[in-house]
């Protein structure tokens, strides 16, 4: 079964679930719709809802290579104690939830007997849960950091030295990276025969030490040219899925890095994330944000796309970072196992995987980008950057993606926010040398949501150049007769 656009075959496949979705004018409002049917377990792609969960065990906050690493030593707080407390929360919420945790170069080589016994206890999750155990490079900033080459035998003996801690001939079916180069996605996929990756972090712009905007933000196949973006045919094409690491809000995704508001921080990050949320705003106010984005794609996005997806990054040094980072005193446990609770009774049928699971099964019914179609729409939930009068669309394809935002309160005119088109040729920067950071890998070209540039002004669709909307209009024609009046 392939992908295709708002098809009869979805539509079918979403009435065999009979399962009733929510309306697009209810986005924002999820709390006060009835509790959904529930579904049979996932046979496949569409019809279902994900959730992935992935952790990093490190020893410092940014290993930047294999002897090298920046920010606090967080060895106190990865010990067997932090790591049951983790997991015991996830089961004790979702019962036969299946996670991807991911070891540091140093992580799975200090001989400390903390982490001898805490990497012995986390092989015993993946024996006792199916829990997927893999590598991350370079602490999500491999490429920024290392040479192609160098990253490519870090990836080798990172994926051979976690073999060896499981055992029993155990092989990963992914890889945790943050960001990862063209050249290594595709050495993964051709050498390592290990075909999904969380290659890119969508929207990651003026945050931590690496930038890497301009990507989807669901899976697709990458292109040699740039791990951004999609193949777009045979040429250029890499037989792995890449994954984004954090679902995010669509609106709060538009800010730079953070800035103050009001006395507020507005973070682009704000998500289903801890750090901007629980550990952030609190238990209460942090769960209605995560919330928020979780139903922007288990409601109407699911609606839209036949199939959702949300993943997140929960690293494992949250547990008790309080200890080291102070976050208000909070460990964001309880966040957690209240978020997964409701997740579970407001979708019933969603199934909380690996990454490698999903994206494999995601690789098992789409075999190319040919007729990949996402479209999202999202209402600000009213919590910081999530403006409760804006509202944002999104659509994204193998030639470009498009974000019109709008006021939805006064009907004003939408304005294009983002156009960022993958029919053009692109480049990846050079390796890093003399031991400076190559740090932005964005992807960027004609507009981009986090106007950092002074071509990124919005403008309202009918402004674009004609090739531009010609580009569009084979695509989405009525646009030009909706919402773009």
């Amino acid at each position: 079964m392939t992908h295709s656009r708002l098809s009869v075959q979805r539509w079918s496949i979403l009435l065999l679930t009979l399962f009733s979705v929510i309306t697009t004018s209810s986005v924002a409002a999820w709390a006060q719709q009835p509790k959904p049917a529930s579904l049979p377990q996932p046979n496949g792609l569409f019809g279902h809802r994900f959730l992935t969960l992935n952790t990093v065990v490190r020893v410092r906050q940014i290993e930047v290579t294999r002897d090298t690493a920046h920010g606090p030593d967080e060895s106190s707080v990865h010990t067997p104690v932090e790591a049951r407390s983790f997991r015991e929360t996830i089961e004790k919420a979702w019962p036969g939830a299946r996670i991807t945790w991911a070891f540091s170069w140093l992580a799975m080589h200090d001989a400390r007997d903390s982490y001898r016994e805490m990497r012995e206890l986390i092989v015993s999750y993946h024996r006792k849960f199916g829990d997927e155990l893999t590598f991350i490079p370079g602490a999500y900033f491999s490429n920024m950091y290392n040479s192609r080459e160098q990253v490519n035998r870090d990836l080798h003996e990172g994926l051979k030295r976690v073999s060896e801690l499981v055992g029993d001939g155990y092989r990963p079916k992914s890889v945790l990276a943050g960001f990862l180069s063209a050249d290594n996605l595709r050495y993964l996929a051709e050498k390592e025969d290990i075909h999904v990756c969380q290659g890119n972090i969508w929207s990651q712009y003026a945050v931590d030490n690496g930038d890497g905007e301009g990507s989807i933000c669901y899976p697709y196949y990458p292109s040699r040219q740039h791990f951004c973006k999609p193949s777009r045919g045979a040429e250029d094409f890499i037989d792995i899925v890449n994954l984004d690491g954090w679902t995010v809000d669509f609106l709060c995704a538009r800010i730079p890095g953070r800035k103050t508001v009001n006395g507020e921080l507005w973070r682009s990050r704000q998500g289903v994330g801890p750090i901007e949320t629980l550990l952030d705003m609190g238990t209460e106010r942090g769960l209605k944000a995560m919330f928020a984005t979780t139903a922007t794609h288990f409601d109407d996005g699911f609606q839209r796309n036949g199939f959702a997806w949300v993943t997140c990054g929960w690293e494992m040094c949250l547990v008790e970072g309080r200890k080291i980072y102070g976050y208000g005193g909070r460990n964001g446990m309880d966040g957690m196992h209240e978020w997964l609770t409701e997740i579970r009774r407001r979708w019933p049928d969603a199934k909380l995987i690996t990454q490698g699971e999903f994206g494999e099964l995601w690789r098992t019914q789409i075999k190319s980008n040919e007729r990949l179609d996402y479209q999202f729409l999202h209402r600000g939930s009213g919590i910081r950057a999530s403006q409760e009068d804006l509202e944002i669309r999104w659509f994204m394809n193998r030639d470009f993606r498009l974000a019109i935002l709008r006021n939805w309160k006064e009907n004003d005119t939408p304005m294009v926010i983002d156009f960022t088109r993958y029919d053009l040729s692109a480049k990846e920067p050079a390796d890093p040398v003399n031991g400076k950071p190559s740090r932005n890998w964005s992807l960027m070209n004609r507009i981009n949501q986090k106007g950092s540039r002074p071509q990124d002004q919005p403008v309202p669709l009918h402004d674009l150049t004609a090739e531009e909307q010609s580009l569009i209009r084979r695509h989405y024609p009525e646009l030009f007769t909706s919402i773009a009046k």
